[in-house]
């Protein structure tokens, strides 16, 4: 951040993008609640400290679902899920897909996520390189959440394209391809639908479809939003966990070693990586359902509200050393999931992907090394995910 800047006109510029951490120190000793202008012109309220950030996401005051104050439709298609719905709605829709990522569940499948991880690795066995995100950070997520809901194999990489269009969607203005993508996505879904009412199997989809048609108040629109849900967060959080977290490692040699040495370690490890630099920047969209207040600052009944995750998992207020990623540093409260009824479902099935992907990275290729520097990396741009676009890897 130069001199000349303000924490808040320094949010959202490139250099932010690269490293958000400088500029998230100051918001939370100057402005750790302020009015901001976000990249899609939007303007809304940041939350930067611990102690406010998972208050916001507890607070019954702050919903999800806009049109309860807008008098408008949701503003895409695929907005009628869990993640934008407050009680009742929330309930119901949430507990149609529960069952599926239950603890017990997500580790049943700790064999099968592993047989995956080996499957990936050997493609590049004999090989100088690796492109960490291309070959294994996101294929091993959307093969594993693609088997869970039922996505034929041949269609996996279109879910990329697409689930990459909706994120973007989120931080600009709708573009031609954007929306080009999202009318595919629809298309793909109305179809896939049919053939399931026709022709069920055993997968989430056709449990989600076959609830519709016994009766249960699930539309056409949330289907598509529950899915869509679940192909979005059920790989962009574990790609970027494994991302980030590998970086944290190479940026770390002392902790590379002692998780090399000490695999037994690898859940406290993935917990600093999900801290430390996590994979979900800011949380999604709150308003304010009333006019209150809140630290001091008077918000207006439908005013916006996000709280930024990686902010608060760096104050100095909650954690010790929050800029040192110690795998050692124990049970960690880190938001990284979020908090309150809508912590992250899919949780369970992230962490496991991220301890199975990095234990047996470090396994297979114990000397791999970045290709260029880490301040090279280009980061991807958005409101929601924090990530790189490619990890080029030097295997031996």
């Amino acid at each position: 951040m130069h001199a000349s800047e303000t924490p808040k006109n320094a949010l959202f510029t490139s250099d932010f993008t690269r490293n958000p951490y400088p500029v998230y120190e100051k918001l939370r000793q100057s402005d750790p609640v302020v009015k901001v202008m976000l990249p899609n012109g939007q303007t809304g309220w940041l939350i930067s400290t611990y102690e406010d950030a998972a208050a916001v996401l507890k607070d019954p005051r702050f919903i999800k679902d806009m049109t309860k104050f807008s008098g408008q439709e949701h503003p895409s298609v695929f907005s009628k899920n869990m993640l934008f719905s407050d009680p009742p709605d929330h309930k119901r829709l949430r507990g149609l897909v529960q069952k599926g990522f239950t603890p017990q569940r997500i580790e049943s499948m700790r064999d099968h996520i592993q047989e995956i991880a080996d499957r990936l690795l050997d493609a590049v066995s004999g090989k100088d390189h690796l492109n960490l995100i291309d070959d294994y950070a996101f294929p091993l997520p959307i093969i594993v959440i693609s088997e869970i809901l039922g996505v034929p194999t041949e269609d996996q990489d279109k879910f990329r394209v697409w689930s990459n269009s909706i994120i973007e969607a989120s931080n600009q203005k709708m573009g031609e391809d954007v929306t080009r993508h999202m009318n595919e996505f629809i298309a793909y879904l109305k179809e896939w639908f049919a053939k399931v009412r026709e022709q069920p199997g055993d997968d989430m989809i056709s449990e989600l479809v076959i609830a519709e048609n016994q009766g249960d108040r699930l539309t056409e629109e949330e289907l598509y939003g529950v899915v869509t849900l679940m192909i979005i967060a059920g790989h962009e959080t574990t790609v970027n966990l494994i991302g980030n977290g590998v970086l944290a490692l190479i940026e770390y040699p002392e902790q590379r070693k002692l998780l090399q040495d000490r695999p037994e370690l690898i859940q406290g490890a993935v917990e600093e990586m999900l801290r430390y630099n996590g994979p979900v920047e800011f949380s999604t969209s709150r308003w304010a359902s009333e006019d209150l207040e809140f630290r001091g600052q008077p918000f207006q009944r439908g005013d916006l509200v996000i709280v930024a995750l990686d902010a608060a998992n760096r104050d100095p207020a909650q954690f010790e050393d929050p800029d040192l990623f110690d795998i050692t540093r124990g049970k960690s409260p880190h938001l990284a999931f979020g908090k309150g009824i809508h912590l992250c479902l899919g949780a369970p099935l992230a962490r496991l992907e991220g301890e199975i992907a990095v234990n047996t990275l470090l396994r297979r290729f114990p000397d791999f090394a970045l290709e260029g520097e880490i301040g090279d990396l280009e980061w991807r741009p958005g409101m929601i995910v924090r990530g790189v676009k490619e990890i080029p890897l030097r295997l031996s």
